[in-house]
């Protein structure tokens, strides 16, 4: 008979599904959830995940993360494919939604709660509780998961977001790729209106940071793309992370940039940063 071990408190938490990500080596663990909680463990916090998942899935590689685990028939299941028009992706298997029932009361103060959806996870319902239930987090939201939507053979595409008038003013930042809006510079502007700090991730030509009425670009470092999957998470988590320490959306971003540029060199989960990384984006920044 196992033994009950007591959730402990943490300070980094992650709302969305772990995925199987269908590669031509084979699956491998991914999604939102597992690149910002090994990135915010890596920066030394302590960090939990909230996702349904189903029995075949491993998590050896969420080694120091907490994880509470929703079960369901099926992983959520995504196949990228990269060409020269960039990814496309395809859904083969979507969990179950999560629910704010879900989220442990202990898990409830976190210094930073990141809502990060993949496949529609987490209904629209959440956006007239969040603020309630984490009212002394800095909630960090990466919507690419509520931009999507998929045909009936998993083929995703680009969607609206159709909840975010209610989400973006309790947000203290959000984070999404210039891809998930098709480039739309209005659309941009409209969200950066609607919140407090909106980040705008481009890629290899760095980010867009929208913040008290002022707009400024952040360059990345030139880098040999191996693999570019995580990266935007890995931005958001360094950010999210980086603007709770420092109160600094600039010195955040800056950092973020860096530290996201260097992880495509490494395919997978590989591609979270490393300590000596993090100390010299660090001293890049400063």
């Amino acid at each position: 008979m196992s033994e009950f071990v007591p959730l402990e408190p943490v300070d980094y938490l992650v709302i969305g599904h772990l995925t199987e990500d269908l590669t031509p080596s084979g699956p491998r663990l991914g999604g939102t959830a597992a690149f910002s909680a090994l990135t915010a463990l890596s920066l030394g916090l302590r960090v939990g995940v909230v996702s349904a998942l189903g029995e075949g899935i491993s998590l050896k590689a969420l080694a120091g993360v907490s994880v509470v685990k929703i079960p369901s028939p099926h992983s959520t299941t995504f196949e990228n494919i990269y060409g020269e028009d960039g990814r496309s992706q395809i859904l083969h298997h979507q969990a179950v939604p999560i629910s704010m029932e879900n989220v442990p009361d202990i898990w409830r103060t976190a210094s930073i709660v990141h809502l990060g959806p993949v496949a529609r996870e987490l209904g629209a319902d959440w956006s007239k509780t969040v603020a309630e239930h984490f009212p002394v987090s800095l909630i960090g939201i990466t919507p690419q998961g509520w931009m999507r939507t998929w045909d009936d053979d998993g083929h995703v595409m680009p969607d609206k977001w159709e909840s975010a008038d209610a989400f973006l003013p309790q947000a203290g930042a959000v984070v999404l790729s210039r891809e998930d809006v098709l480039g739309d510079d209005e659309w941009i502007e409209s969200m950066a209106h609607q919140t407090r700090i909106l980040v705008v991730t481009e890629g290899s030509a760095g980010s867009v940071l929208y913040w008290n009425g002022d707009r400024r670009r952040f360059r990345a470092p030139e880098v040999e793309v191996v693999d570019a999957t995580g990266a935007g998470d890995i931005f958001a988590a360094a950010f999210f992370v980086r603007l709770q320490a420092t109160r600094d959306p600039w010195v955040a971003a800056r950092f973020a940039t860096q530290l996201a540029a260097r992880s495509v060199a490494r395919p997978g989960l590989e591609g979270i940063p490393t300590q000596a990384e993090i100390q010299e984006c660090l001293m890049e920044v400063f």
